[in-house]
C-alpha cells in the first residue's frame, strides 16, 4: 500500500454523501410501519364512521369492496418496500447474514435487513388488521 493512500483524508463531500445515503435509508425503514399505521387507522375509522352513521343506508359490501382495495394497494407498496431492502440487505452476494466489521458498507446492509424485517411484519400486521373485514358480516 502506497503511503499517500494510506494518509489520504476523505473529501469533506464523502462524508456528507454517505451520511445522506443513511439519512435515506433510516427514511425508508419508516415507510413500511407507517403504511400499516394508516391502513390501521383508515380502516377501523372508516369502519366505525359507517356502523356509526350509515349503516341503515348504504350496504356493507361497498365500504368493504373499497377497503379491501385499499388494502391491495398498501400491500403491494409494502411489499415494493421490502423488495428494496432485501436488495441493499444483500445477503445473496455477500453469503453473510450478520456483519461484524462496523463499516458504512456493512451499516448499509444492516438498514437493509432492519427494513426488509419491518416489512414482512407490516405486511403481515396489514393482513391482520383485514381478516375482520372479510371475516364479519355486519356492525352487530
Amino acid at each position: 500500500m502506497d503511503r499517500d493512500d494510506h494518509d489520504r483524508q476523505p473529501h469533506p463531500r464523502e462524508d456528507e454523501h454517505e451520511f445522506g445515503e443513511e439519512r435515506e435509508s433510516l427514511w425508508r425503514i419508516a415507510f413500511a410501519p407507517t403504511i400499516w399505521a394508516f391502513h390501521f387507522a383508515i380502516s377501523y375509522a372508516a369502519v366505525s364512521v359507517y356502523c356509526f352513521k350509515f349503516e341503515r343506508m348504504v350496504d356493507m359490501g361497498t365500504l368493504r369492496l373499497g377497503l379491501i382495495a385499499m388494502t391491495v394497494v398498501m400491500l403491494a407498496a409494502i411489499a415494493w418496500i421490502g423488495w428494496r431492502a432485501f436488495r441493499r440487505w444483500d445477503v445473496y452476494d455477500t453469503g453473510e447474514f450478520t456483519n461484524p466489521e462496523g463499516s458504512a458498507e456493512d451499516r448499509h446492509q444492516f438498514l437493509g435487513h432492519a427494513g426488509f424485517l419491518l416489512a414482512v411484519v407490516s405486511f403481515i400486521g396489514v393482513v391482520y388488521d383485514t381478516l375482520p373485514l372479510v371475516i364479519l358480516g355486519t356492525c352487530r
